[in-house]
């Protein structure tokens, strides 16, 4: 045993054990629920703070894109300083964002406290909580683990949708968040259940590495934000970013070449097994992130439900995600996890791909039941399989590196998939809205180009409720000749939004199949040697 006990001690301390494993998925449960939560919550928050739903959804964006863009020197850190301590200080980060969201009164506070220090502190709790996970646990329980605690993120999506809608409409989404202050000092409270992984590689820093991850992933999806918002310079930061991660590549490796401390070293992607690992988990939360954003968007702003009926259209999705997750990881047995990681894609892409025709014809949430719960299904089985595939057969000298790795590629395509999609829906919205604007018979000519700007400005996400009040005064022909263009407009924009999902998916099966055509690496052995397998 790792511990250095033996089996019959190993025993007495399964109760232990056991407590421990809860904790940590309590751990990732939060992470999950915070950005659920404030998904389905958006329309209230948008009323309390005097923002706009644009401005939530780029904090939301941005909250994923600090944590993707600082998880790499978060888990060097976590080196540094220990994965024990980094996972208490993420924990505390995240204590940090939370509570600020039961005080804010303006955009500024959850920027700030949300989104940039919540992030950060994810930053420093995903790889050092998977690198703990490794290091307490091995052969079948670290498996069994591993499944927890996706299945504790998926609860996390169950609950979420239900938990923000239950307290926004009937106490105040701020309870939500205070909530989760709770749940992290019940964490906290356990933390010396948590045997610390040391970690004895070179120590040495590596800021130039740690300045380009920065750089390239934040501005790849500060480009797209930018866009989603109207902004210029959208170009200039996209090729920032991607330049940034091109010179990160050579730059790592001609430090590891030189012998000199590295970010990450490159030589982990030799392993094919891992490559393919680090895809898959980036291409599920690019799905999971298009279509959290799209959907409870749609759900609010055209079906005009509150907070809590949102949740509870949303529940098919994240309940079957979380009974699904919780099933492959006790019954996954011999199966072969790249089987079920194909199956997961495959349930995704067709799950949302059967959304695209019901969406304009849905009048009532629960008319998308049947392929939520195909999707959910899809997106339980990635959750239980990904992180074990990946994972598992690296040492426990190399296990932060790739878990920082692992958790960078998620938490990028998390941010990614819902600016993106959040971005793609914007545009969409701006270009239909002009489209239908100009080939209107009704609206007066010289007034076509300043309707198409009002729209686009200011009733792009705003409910047929919401643009009456706004244009209230004109003729009533004219109100409802715009009342019916937006109302026309924003299926389409769901649709293309949802194409981000599916084309994901698509990529991820493919993945999928090239994981088939590799053997299964063996777990790392308790106390292996230093080295990737």
């Amino acid at each position: 045993m790792a511990d250095g006990i033996s089996s019959a001690e190993e025993g007495q301390l399964s109760g232990r054990r056991r407590l421990l494993a809860v904790l940590l998925a309590m751990a990732m449960f939060v992470l999950v629920v915070d950005t659920s939560l404030m998904n389905v919550s958006i329309s209230a928050v948008v009323r309390d703070l005097g923002t706009t739903v644009s401005g939530v959804q780029s904090a939301i964006a941005l909250e994923a894109l600090v944590s993707a863009a600082f998880i790499l020197i978060g888990s060097k850190i976590g080196d540094l300083i220990g994965r024990k301590r980094a996972y208490v200080l993420g924990l505390l980060g995240y204590a940090t964002g939370a509570a600020a969201m039961t005080l804010a009164q303006g955009l500024t506070v959850v920027i700030l406290l949300w989104a940039v220090v919540g992030g950060i502190g994810a930053s420093l709790l995903l790889p050092a909580m998977q690198s703990l996970v490794h290091g307490n646990f091995h052969g079948a329980a670290q498996k069994k683990v591993y499944a927890l605690v996706g299945a504790a993120a998926a609860i996390a999506a169950a609950v979420g949708p239900l938990l923000g809608g239950f307290v926004t409409t009937y106490l105040s989404w701020r309870v939500g968040f205070a909530l989760e202050v709770v749940i992290i000092a019940v964490v906290l409270a356990g933390i010396g259940l948590v045997r610390d992984v040391p970690y004895t590689g070179p120590r040495g820093v590596d800021p130039i590495g740690a300045v380009l991850s920065v750089v390239g992933m934040g501005g790849i999806v500060l480009g797209i934000l930018v866009w989603q918002e109207g902004g210029d310079a959208v170009a200039a930061l996209l090729l920032t970013g991607a330049a940034a991660l091109t010179t990160l590549t050579y730059w790592l490796i001609r430090r590891t070449r030189r012998g000199e401390p590295a970010l990450l070293d490159p030589g982990l992607f030799r392993s094919k097994v891992f490559r393919l690992g680090v895809t898959g988990q980036m291409l599920q939360q690019i799905a999971l992130g298009g279509t959290m954003i799209a959907l409870p968007i749609y759900l609010q702003m055209v079906l005009e439900y509150n907070a809590m009926q949102a949740g509870l259209s949303l529940a098919p999705l994240s309940l079957s995600m979380f009974a699904v997750a919780l099933l492959a990881g006790n019954k996954a047995g011999n199966r072969r996890p790249a089987v079920i990681i194909r199956w997961g894609f495959l349930l995704v892409t067709v799950g949302v791909a059967v959304l695209l025709p019901l969406v304009p014809r849905a009048d009532f949430g629960w008319a998308l039941l049947a392929p939520l719960v195909v999707a959910g299904a899809g997106l339980g089985l990635l959750v239980s399989q990904l992180n074990n595939y990946t994972l598992a057969p690296i040492s426990e000298e190399r296990v932060s590196e790739a878990a920082g790795t692992n958790s960078a590629a998620g938490s990028f395509g998390l941010s990614f998939g819902l600016a993106f999609a959040g971005a793609v829906m914007l545009a969409t919205l701006s270009l239909t809205f002009t489209a239908m604007t100009q080939s209107s018979t009704v609206l007066p000519p010289d007034e076509k180009q300043h309707i198409a700007q009002v729209l686009e400005e200011d009733a792009e996400v705003m409910s047929n409720t919401q643009l009456q009040d706004l244009l209230a005064g004109l003729p009533p022909e004219i109100r409802d000749e715009i009342i019916r263009i937006n109302t026309d407009a924003r299926p389409v924009a769901l649709q293309a939004a949802l194409l981000v999902p599916i084309l994901t998916g698509l990529l991820g099966l493919l993945n999928s199949f090239r994981m088939m055509r590799e053997p299964d690496a063996p777990p790392a052995a308790p106390g292996a040697a230093p080295g990737l397998l």
